[in-house]
């Protein structure tokens, strides 16, 4: 199904909501309880993200600790004029959109060069798509947008051959640290089967560094990322009809050293049972048990490159930050 803007700009933006409400709510709620009644109890991070969640989310990326976003944007800022040039004219697929900021940069090292602008992003949320491709269409005069609504695994599966010389795929934000290695694998072989050989992969990666740096990043002095993770519970209590009281759970973030990853979990303070009426699902918790909410694992670059081509995307270039914090690998696939 597809829809079309009605704003002036309609002629340049496609909506396709491949992810339908019907679909999204046959399986609405399984994960929760597959997670919560496993031990330890787990809970995805896509709870993190309804409108508090998702409000919360970009005030974390604005905190002096939580140097991801604005240590990426620099890097952006800085080099995406080389990746336009490395590229040519392509597609630009954006893997979760979000509010496309730093997107922009690069559109307008795109557009600097005088290449046609051809934008796809991929988000689960309809809304913030829709605003944040309307945005843009009023900024890039010649941009065209189709936005699909979508997971990214269905979006992969179901992009339409480009009109450009090229595609490229971009996945920001080191959110590919949010998926374990056996994930990392099939998320991967989605991207590559998505490409064509001479289609070309760029992905941020979150850099390994000093303990205290990272750990800081997860639990900032203003409490922000705290107040991020224990609103799943909020989220979770609207959504299925939940009790659960989100001041007797804790946030706890820490760096595993063994797994080179953040873990953020809700620690339970007090036995305690809560149910999910519209799960059907009632589940004890006892003092100082865990749900285990998020990974965001930190990568050794070298090791990167060599993964990324055993998996055909051989890296072309690699730009860091003055401190080595953060990575952009552009990749091509072989």
């Amino acid at each position: 199904m597809s829809t079309f803007s009605q704003a002036p700009t309609k002629r340049r933006l496609q909506i396709e909501h491949l992810l339908s409400p019907q679909s999204a709510r046959t399986d609405d709620g399984d994960d929760v309880v597959r997670g919560l009644t496993q031990t330890p109890k787990t809970l995805p991070p896509r709870y993190f993200y309804d409108d508090r969640g998702s409000q919360l989310f970009e005030q974390i990326c604005d905190l002096p600790e939580y140097y991801p976003t604005r240590t990426e944007a620099a890097i952006l800022e800085q080099y995406a004029s080389e990746v336009a040039r490395m590229t040519g004219a392509c597609e630009l697929v954006e893997l979760g959109s979000g509010s496309s900021r730093k997107t922009r940069l690069l559109l307008d090292a795109y557009q600097d060069l005088g290449y046609s602008l051809r934008y796809v992003p991929i988000d689960v949320s309809a809304g913030i798509l829709q605003e944040s491709a309307e945005k843009l269409l009023e900024d890039y005069p010649s941009l065209q947008v189709r936005g699909l609504v979508s997971t990214y695994e269905q979006a992969l599966a179901q992009l339409q051959p480009t009109t450009l010389p090229a595609r490229m795929i971009f996945f920001l934000g080191s959110t590919i640290g949010n998926l374990n290695p056996q994930e990392c694998d099939r998320f991967l072989t989605q991207i590559t089967t998505a490409l064509e050989p001479g289609d070309y992969f760029l992905l941020g990666i979150d850099l390994q560094k000093p303990l205290e740096i990272l750990e800081a990043a997860y639990n900032d002095s203003q409490g922000i990322t705290a107040a991020f993770n224990l609103n799943m519970l909020n989220h979770l209590n609207w959504r299925f009809q939940g009790n659960f009281e989100p001041n007797l759970f804790k946030h706890w973030a820490f760096f595993n050293q063994e797994n080179s990853q953040i873990e953020m979990h809700l620690q339970c303070q007090q036995d305690c049972t809560v149910s999910l009426k519209a799960l059907d699902l009632t589940v004890n918790f006892s003092e100082g048990e865990t749900i285990h909410t998020e990974i965001s694992r930190k990568f050794n670059l070298e090791k990167m490159r060599q993964y990324l081509a055993k998996q055909g995307l051989q890296p072309l270039h690699t730009w860091t930050d003055k401190n080595d914090w953060f990575a952009l690998l552009l990749c091509q696939l072989q």
